[in-house]
């Protein structure tokens, strides 16, 4: 692995690990989302909402998700110590800052913004200029043939450790780099009022600003399921061999008469 996919790597991890963070935090300060261009008391478009409520037996915390409502007590909606419990949508260690700061978690949010979209930006250029993107990451031909049993290989946890990337290996790196990081740039920018006079037409292909929040949410979903997977997969791999290549960038490969390319 080149020193730069490295750097990149790394760049990434750390940048994704505060844009979460802190936006949980600003998700907390209105902890519901919908679809469409505007939302309130008169519209009836939410699809996720949190909620704590006084009940007979103490307060209770709810999450609903298209109308359906789930007791999330303790975990979601109303979190902390049983004898002083906070309503809020996630829990004070899911949050950066810890207690409710709006303002804080905004700048924090935006700084990673900014170094997550440059430094993609710089990797897409000289990925397209070194021929990484075009080699190494875009499916061919034989990888979609290959697909069936590389699922069966992965759920058997049989690995080649080769020098490319597997088939599933490209599909998933290429979904996170060129169409969910891109799309999460994309509804962010969308969300902010003063990008309206730049792109104002943003807002509006992605459904309103309501929409390109909910769907700036649902990619935080899936990149935290990327990620757990991703962790899963580097275990069952060789933890060694995997940490050890995006470090140092020496990587154990099989011998070349055992390497399946996939």
């Amino acid at each position: 692995m080149s020193a730069w996919t490295r750097l990149t790597h790394w760049v990434w991890a750390i940048a994704l690990f505060f844009l979460l963070l802190s936006g949980l935090q600003i998700f907390n300060a209105h902890p519901a989302l919908y679809i469409g261009k505007q939302s309130g008391f008169g519209f009836d478009n939410a699809v996720l909402r949190f909620k704590a409520e006084n009940t007979a037996d103490g307060p209770k915390g709810y999450t609903e998700v298209f109308g359906h409502r789930f007791d999330t007590t303790g975990v979601l909606a109303l979190s902390g110590p049983k004898d002083n419990p906070q309503s809020r949508a996630f829990p004070a260690w899911a949050t950066i800052p810890s207690y409710q700061d709006l303002a804080t978690g905004r700048v924090i949010h935006f700084f990673f913004a900014w170094v997550l979209s440059g430094t993609l930006l710089v990797w897409l250029v000289a990925s397209i200029v070194n021929g990484h993107l075009r080699r190494d990451l875009a499916p061919r031909v034989e990888d979609l043939k290959n697909l069936p049993g590389d699922i069966a290989d992965h759920a058997r946890l049989r690995f080649h450790h080769g020098r490319r990337y597997n088939t599933l290996q490209k599909l998933s790196y290429a979904t996170v780099l060129l169409i969910l990081l891109p799309l999460m740039i994309l509804t962010g920018l969308a969300m902010s009022p003063s990008m309206d006079t730049v792109i104002p037409f943003l807002t509006d292909i992605l459904g309103g600003r309501q929409t390109a929040r909910t769907i700036h949410f649902t990619v935080m979903l899936l990149l935290v399921a990327f990620f757990i997977v991703h962790m899963v997969m580097i275990v069952a791999a060789g933890p060694i061999n995997e940490l050890r290549s995006v470090v140092t960038g020496w990587y154990r490969a099989d011998p070349p008469d055992s390497d399946k390319e996939t």
